[in-house]
């Protein structure tokens, strides 16, 4: 079940769902809208090749930088991260979808699908694909918005018990190696 305006209302009053900073402007009628963060990381283009398996300097990958009030250019079909402003702290009976705002959409920028799972507490980090021309985006504004679904039940494991993101601030490059 999605929740609705006044069941998100009502997990944020409770103190069963926490987003900092946050007002009740961004509550819409089934999510919330979150706000970019000031912080991305650039793809790099390498010939160098990424083992997932073993650890390296991901900094060979990325460019790390921050944005100031003019923000920051995605150029066409480029990929990037960025994260939200807010910190979110999911209960253990809601996941979170995270779509792209239609008006980012429509200018033809693409988020992969993304989830949030129960239990998750952090800042959210979005790869974002660039459009076909230059398109600039600036931190503060609002470019995800973020739908709860209920499980049927409270999750048994939480994202907490070996989530690899749990308490992110800012951008977090993937954690390396990865393995089961």
């Amino acid at each position: 079940m999605i929740l609705s305006d006044g069941g998100i209302k009502s997990y944020l009053k409770r103190g069963l769902m926490r987003i900092e900073p946050f007002t009740e402007a961004q509550i819409r009628e089934n999510g919330v809208d979150l706000t970019i963060g000031n912080q991305y990381a650039r793809f790099k283009r390498t010939e160098d090749v990424l083992d997932v398996t073993e650890e390296t300097d991901l900094l060979k990958y990325y460019q790390i930088g921050i944005m100031d009030d003019e923000g920051m250019v995605i150029e066409p079909y480029e990929h990037v991260l960025l994260h939200t402003r807010e910190y979110v702290e999911m209960p253990p009976d809601l996941v979170g979808l995270v779509n792209l705002k239609s008006s980012f959409a429509r200018l033809g920028l693409y988020i992969p699908p993304t989830v949030v799972d129960a239990g998750f507490k952090g800042e959210i980090v979005i790869e974002v694909i660039g459009s076909s021309f230059p398109v600039r985006v600036k931190p503060g504004v609002p470019f995800i918005h973020l739908v709860f679904l209920r499980t049927d039940s409270p999750v048994l494991r939480d994202y907490s018990v070996r989530g690899r993101y749990q308490g992110q601030r800012g951008i977090r490059l993937p954690k390396l190696p990865i393995k089961l």
